[in-house]
């Protein structure tokens, strides 16, 4: 077998590794970037969700003040 044959086996060899880590770390990279968008979407159901909880209860004490007021 000629060196030149093993060397571009090699650099075949590493060329490719290359672009598999390269690929990897962007996938990576991408996959958490696409995570810190879910979680920020979360945050901001929940605080919607804890914000409506408050005004349906602001409501609620509302009416149970109207009905008192009506049955007296």
């Amino acid at each position: 077998m000629d060196w030149t044959q093993v060397l571009t086996i090699i650099a075949s060899n590493v060329a490719l590794m290359a672009i598999s880590i390269g690929s990897t770390i962007t996938l990576f990279l991408w996959a958490r970037s696409e995570a810190r968008e879910d979680q920020h979407q979360i945050r901001d159901l929940v605080v919607a969700i804890q914000e409506e909880m408050k005004d349906f209860h602001g409501r609620l004490c509302s009416i149970e003040e109207r009905t008192k007021t009506k049955e007296k």
